[in-house]
Formats: C-alpha cells, structure tokens, sequence
C-alpha cells in the first residue's frame, strides 16, 4: 500500500499537507467538537482503518511487538495520545499566530534533544538552512512586521502549545527504538491503540462536564478528514520517512505547515496571500534545500 509514494521527502511533504489541513479544520470545530473528543474520534476512525491490514501481521509478529512493549507504549503515548491532544486544547485559549510560530519549533527542539540523548550534530550549512526556514516561518506568523511579534504575549494556550512541540520532538526521536521487525500498519495499530486508551478517561469526563458533541453534516465529514489523511495516511507517511532521513532532517519539514496554510486558506477562506507570504514560504524552501543539500553533501 502507498508503493507509488516512496521518496521519503515526497512522504514528508504531502504529510505537512495532511496536517496543514487539520489545523484548519480543527480551528474551524473547535467551538463544536471539545479537545479530547475530536482526539479520540480521530484516533478511533484512524483505528478503524489500520486494524485490516495491521491484523493479518499480528500472529506472525506478536513477539517481536511484544519485546518492544515499552517503546510501544512510549509513542503511543506520545505520538498519538499526546501531540494533537495538546494542540487542541491550545488552540481553545491562544491564537493561529501565538500556535503556529510555537509549532515551528519543531525542529529546533528535535534538534536539541537529538543533541541531548544522541549526541548529533548539524553541521554550518544545516544550521543555517534551520534558521534560514525559521525565519520565512516568522515573517509568515509576523504579517512582516516586526511590531507584531514583539506584541507576542505568553498565556496557558501557549504554554499547552509548547508542551506539544516538544512532546512531538520526543516521538520523532523515540522512533528509531520502535520495534523492528513489525509491519508498519501493525505498528500504528499499537500506537494508535496505546493513544486511545489513554484518551478514553479524559474524553470520558470531558462528557461528565456536558461537553457534549452535536454532530451535523459538516461536523462529521471534518472529523472523517482529520481521522483519514492527517491520523492515518499522515503518520504512516511520517514514520517511514523519519525512518529514512532521521528526526532532525524530518522535523525540519514541520516549517511547511505555515506555507500549506496559507495555501489551504487562499482556496478555502478567500484570504488574498500578500508580499510577506511569498517572501516566508521562498526562505522556508531555501532553509530545507540548505539542509538535505548540506546533509546529502
């Protein structure tokens, strides 16, 4: 499955793609769906479709996935019942711009703690091209203007924000101790498997509180959306390809989420792109191309 789609930079730009439009979508429901809620539902449509072509590996595989219990439980955690988790209750308390500029941290912080456990380095021409794409990323989340990121004010949302990019971080390095020898369709089944039961508690007193969801048709097919590309094909994409390149290259991709999103919101909200835009997502581009340029050299 996915055999056409096998260059790992491919894999990791259509998954930016994916993601973009979750944020999207779910900064649109948000009033709608309550956080926990629209993580379980995500992660149980995403269940759903893994479950038949992960099953037919579990007998086979059982052992190899059960000696790699703790790595299993560990991103599931993360990966799945941490990450969107947490953006999603940020999103109810700061702004786009507050998220997305602590979104693009991503790489900075995978960067870091890649240094941290694994003791890796970047070398000139990579770190230039980080900083290089962090810079399109703030003239993007800025407008251009410098008075609106020094108008940047921390709050709770940005805090659960942060706590989500690095939570993110950790499953991105965390991936190289997956268990090997396991299917990846059965492997996201375990993840997704861990997310959820982990999310069932909190979504079940979500509901005790009266955060109730009222689904319509818009509602439901938002939710499938999020539960297909961004949940399903997205992570299968993301873990092949950090498989392939390693965390810190990969994580850098994480700066295309502000181009997609201002694609994704020219064609969907009617938002005209102006100068700073294309002059954002030139510098993220030139930022990657001096990274995977440098890394290849």
């Amino acid at each position: 499955m996915f055999a056409r789609f096998h260059h790992p930079y491919l894999l990791l730009i259509l998954t930016t793609l994916f993601w973009s439009g979750n944020m999207v979508v779910g900064r649109a429901i948000r009033g709608e769906v309550p956080p926990f809620a629209l993580a379980f539902w995500r992660w149980a449509i995403a269940l759903a479709l893994t479950l038949p072509l992960a099953l037919p590996h579990l007998r086979a595989q059982w052992p190899q996935l059960r000696k790699g219990w703790k790595a299993v439980l560990l991103l599931g955690l993360l990966g799945v019942g941490g990450y969107n988790t947490l953006a999603y209750i940020a999103l109810q308390y700061t702004g786009a711009t507050n998220a997305s500029l602590l979104n693009s941290f991503i790489p900075v912080a995978t960067i870091a703690l890649s240094w941290a456990f694994l003791d890796k380095r970047l070398r000139g021409i990579e770190w230039l091209g980080v900083l290089t794409s962090l810079a399109g990323v703030t003239a993007i989340v800025s407008r251009g203007e410098l008075a609106t990121l020094l108008a940047l004010t921390p709050n709770v949302g940005d805090l659960w924000m942060l706590g989500a990019v690095f939570v993110w971080a950790l499953y991105t390095i965390g991936l190289q101790w997956r268990p090997t020898g396991v299917h990846p369709m059965l492997l996201l089944a375990a993840f997704t498997l861990v997310g959820l039961l982990a999310l069932a508690p909190a979504y079940a007193w979500e509901m005790a509180q009266g955060r109730q969801v009222v689904l319509s048709g818009g509602l439901t097919l938002g939710i499938v959306y999020i539960g297909t590309l961004p949940s399903f094909v997205g992570y299968v994409f993301y873990n092949r390809a950090v498989g392939e390149v390693g965390a810190s290259k990969a994580s850098l991709f994480i700066h295309l989420m502000p181009v997609f999103g201002t694609v994704l919101a020219t064609l969907f909200l009617g938002e005209i792109p102006r100068l700073f835009h294309g002059v954002g997502i030139g510098l993220i581009f030139l930022g990657i191309y001096l990274t995977t340029a440098g890394r290849a050299a």
